[in-house]
């Protein structure tokens, strides 16, 4: 996460995508308290609920036993969404196209597009385990 923001929330929950029910409402009370406009709360959900779904499947492999962190933290103009597994992490830097014809028709696989552009920013960890979604007030 950059210098500059502050941690707001903490939220921990059990790699269990039973626990997003506790994350949308983490959302709903971030976006209400740092003033997000209505336009741009689902972009905030869509993106945040990802990152989490994310962590859950691929990073803990849905084992219960492991915890996933979100964080919120708020700066003057932006704030943020950080999501930390216990996984091993990942290499960001060489992800398939989505949007190219031979993964068009791929159910999986357009988690990470969709963060990146509903997003304003998206930053990983050098390990590859913990991403930060930055959106402009």
């Amino acid at each position: 996460m950059k210098e500059g923001f502050n941690i707001i929330e903490e939220l921990n929950i059990p790699a269990d995508f039973q626990s997003l029910v506790d994350v949308e409402n983490l959302v709903d009370r971030v976006c209400h308290t740092v003033g997000v406009q209505e336009d741009a709360y689902g972009n905030v959900l869509i993106a945040v609920t990802e990152a989490v779904n994310n962590a859950i499947s691929h990073g803990s492999q849905q084992d219960k036993s492991l915890n996933v962190a979100v964080y919120v933290a708020d700066a003057s103009e932006s704030f943020c969404f950080s999501v930390k597994d216990e996984g091993h992490g990942f290499d960001y830097h060489n992800l398939p196209d989505p949007t190219a014809p031979e993964n068009i028709l791929k159910e999986n696989g357009r988690g990470i597009f969709l963060m990146k552009n509903l997003s304003d920013e998206v930053e990983y960890n050098e390990q590859g385990n913990q991403v930060s979604l930055y959106f402009v007030k």
